[in-house]
């Protein structure tokens, strides 16, 4: 099986004004382009007319960063409401969000957090989905995200907390491996074990992207992380910028996602600054085909062997 869908794999990149010069010059290497929705919630229809000419050339899909599904707080209205109007507008082939908390009694943190991860929290962020599908008319992907902090008051980790969003929705999911990593290391799990914890068989797209390690504010300067040292130090945090190229660990992680989940994939490479030559880019990208296909040789022969 794994072979048959290995030509179905895609991979592709976020879209971004610095880098669409490069985007458009090497279509012939870029399967589908990731677009921030809330870029264009509120932009001129010259705009959007630009967007839709970019989607004739290649497969879109909309990421949004702002919903704030993950809470016990339902979820805005309006910014439902224009999530459906673009999608109605671009017609991308799907639309994904953040399980993330990011606003409370009208304030904005600005931050993608990570709420609790108990029962109440969990239902409130399935009755958010219902609600946004309702509005947009179509499911979206939920996206896994990154924390320098184990949220307090958890029932769950955070693998059952996905787990029993994903069931209790229907939605299929995003799997973001550098946050996934990043929370595996910054938290003392061993992220190959993370992996399997989640329900690969709901995977739909992957981000991929690079980070950095930072000192935690108040602890002393050059201690080393959990991962870094063997120990449970944890003075340091993988911070994910999205500055930095992927890690040979992320890629690791994309060849035993490969080989453990035989559904077709969408492998999405994030960069938000930083911009090296887009040949760079375009070689991430290849690293980035090469460790699925790597993933789906793995599957073929161990199904040869069974």
């Amino acid at each position: 099986m794994a072979a048959e869908v290995t030509r179905l794999d895609r991979v592709g990149i976020g879209w971004r004004a610095d880098l669409a010069a490069g985007i458009f010059a090497n279509l012939d290497c870029i399967d589908i382009v990731e677009v921030i929705a809330e870029n264009y919630f509120r932009t001129a229809k010259s705009t959007i007319r630009a967007l839709r000419r970019l989607r004739e050339q290649v497969p879109l899909t909309l990421h949004g960063v702002g919903m704030g599904l993950a809470s016990t707080i339902p979820v805005v209205r309006e910014r439902c409401e224009s999530m459906a109007r673009l999608v109605a507008t671009i017609e991308p082939e799907a639309w994904s969000e953040h399980l993330a908390f990011v606003r409370a009694g009208g304030v904005e943190i600005g931050h993608l957090a990570a709420p609790p991860r108990s029962r109440q929290s969990a239902a409130g962020t399935i009755a958010n989905i219902e609600t946004a599908t309702r509005i947009v008319g179509s499911l979206p992907l939920l996206e896994n995200i990154a924390t320098l902090i184990d949220p307090p008051a958890s029932e769950f980790d955070e693998p059952q907390w996905v787990s029993e969003i994903a069931r209790g929705s229907g939605a299929g999911l995003l799997l973001d491996l550098h946050n996934l990593y990043s929370n595996a290391c910054n938290f003392g799990d061993d992220p190959t074990e993370l992996l399997l914890r989640f329900p690969l068989e709901r995977v739909v797209q992957v981000h991929i992207s690079g980070g950095r390690w930072v000192d935690v504010p108040g602890d002393p300067p050059g201690q080393l992380s959990r991962r870094e040292s063997g120990g449970p130090s944890g003075q340091r945090r993988l911070l994910d910028d999205h500055l930095h190229d992927v890690p040979p660990a992320v890629h690791e992680l994309l060849t035993f996602l490969a080989s453990r989940a035989p559904q077709p994939l969408t492998v999405i490479l994030e960069r938000d600054g930083h911009f090296p030559k887009f040949d760079l880019l375009l070689a991430q990208i290849e690293l980035a085909r090469n460790a699925v296909h790597r993933g789906r040789l793995l599957a073929l022969n161990e199904s040869a062997c069974a």
